[in-house]
């Protein structure tokens, strides 16, 4: 467990400086460059990525109940990564109505991805993984938004075509990852 929660403290810590640092951020980017500053974010972010994966296997060989979740909610936990999956693909694709509105739909797929898992599983490093990424992702939402407000940030409008390119992509990455990568990747077959 000691190596889930070093991973996550790491990994949420390099992805919360905009949260609680960001004129210090502003600094070292200006100090190190563009180059120099996602380099170092990018190998930090993928050694704690690592040692959270490590870790969570490893927590997964002494797991500790803490709840039994009804079988509904697991099934129900296969529609929020639907949501989250859409929402995280409309980080990326242009003119897209979930992005206009949202202005951070990863991070809103982030907490729906995080929500659902809490749901659907009852285990000790479960609630430790998602219930981190579930904090994190509530305050950095919270804060870009007020970011946006306060910098009047706009996003463009969205189309009909960017939402369909949208929702096919997020829900054939869904289907992808859920009936057949998350088994191999994971070692669950959530599907």
């Amino acid at each position: 467990m000691l190596l889930l929660i070093l991973g996550l403290v790491l990994f949420l810590g390099v992805h919360s400086v905009r949260i609680f640092a960001n004129d210090w951020r502003t600094q070292q980017f200006a100090r190190l460059g563009e180059k120099k500053w996602k380099g170092l974010y990018s190998l930090i972010s993928i050694i704690a990525f690592v040692l959270l994966i490590y870790g969570f296997g490893q927590a997964r060989l002494q797991p500790v109940l803490l709840y039994v979740p009804p079988m509904w909610l697991r099934h129900l936990n296969g529609l929020f990564t639907l949501v989250a999956f859409i929402l995280v693909v409309a980080a990326y694709v242009p003119n897209n109505h979930f992005k206009a509105r949202l202005g951070h739909p990863m991070l809103a797929g982030v907490k729906t991805w995080a929500f659902g898992h809490l749901l659907a599983t009852g285990m000790l490093h479960d609630v430790v993984l998602f219930g981190a990424f579930l904090v994190w992702a509530v305050a950095d939402f919270v804060v870009s938004r007020r970011r946006d407000r306060l910098a009047g940030t706009v996003y463009p409008a969205g189309t009909a075509k960017g939402d369909v390119i949208t929702v096919l992509a997020g829900v054939a990455g869904w289907a992808i990852f859920a009936f057949a990568l998350h088994a191999w990747w994971i070692g669950v077959k959530p599907m």
